[in-house]
């Protein structure tokens, strides 16, 4: 049996706390992350009827059609996408995300009576509301993980395809709004409702990327 001496000891130790250090930290990341997302739904999109696609506009669909509360519905249709993305993104991934599935769920429904309606302007709601939840989502993705609805199917078609996060959180919210216009029989909603898509789907990149850009090109000649 080999023994372990003081200095391989002293590494293991350092790296043990480095991996605490960094759990409680992408903890941290992912519950501010759930704050801002679940603000951004109470505050403008679900009292103004802008469904943005994803788990949450059905969830906001269902609960002006049969009452249901926006949380809890939200909690009980992740149940499937979160099986497929444990599997497909790992254990630590699972955690991660059934954190941040069921934090969001709680925080939005616990926060319902104390959250005002600053406005009652769609453009004005539409663009906060994206503000804040792709400033959400953004940080929950920074900090590895996910509150689930499309953005966890973003990040597990991320896997097979390599794309780009917010353009795939956009075509596939695109199809939720579609059904929310049907639903509430106002398609000016749904144009609202695509304004808070991109707008979040900006932050979301912006977060992940940074404001700042390069870009390159490749000359391919005979010299």
């Amino acid at each position: 049996m080999r023994k372990i001496t003081s200095k391989k000891r002293s590494f293991l130790k350092k790296e043990g706390a480095f991996t605490w250090r960094r759990a409680v930290l992408e903890f941290f990341g992912v519950t501010a992350g759930v704050i801002f997302t679940a603000l951004g739904l109470n505050l403008f999109l679900v009292p103004n009827k802008i469904a943005a696609g994803g788990v949450s506009g059905i969830a906001t669909i269902l609960h002006y059609l049969i009452g249901v509360p926006v949380g809890a519905t939200m909690l009980v249709l992740n149940i499937p996408l979160f099986a497929l993305g444990f599997y497909r993104l790992g254990l630590r991934f699972g955690f991660r995300s059934i954190y941040g599935i069921v934090s969001l769920s709680l925080i939005i429904d616990l926060l319902v009576p104390y959250a005002p309606v600053p406005t009652r302007d769609l453009l004005l709601a539409s663009i906060f509301g994206g503000v804040l939840v792709g400033l959400g989502l953004g940080i929950v993705f920074r900090y590895r993980g996910t509150t689930g609805g499309t953005d966890l199917a973003a990040a597990i078609l991320r896997t097979y395809t390599g794309a780009n996060v917010g353009q795939l959180l956009f075509m596939a919210d695109g199809v939720v709004v579609l059904a929310a216009g049907f639903s509430f029989h106002s398609w000016e909603l749904s144009m609202y409702a695509f304004i808070t898509i991109f707008v979040s789907a900006w932050l979301v990149d912006l977060v992940l990327a940074g404001i700042s850009y390069t870009k390159a090109f490749l000359v391919i000649s005979e010299h």
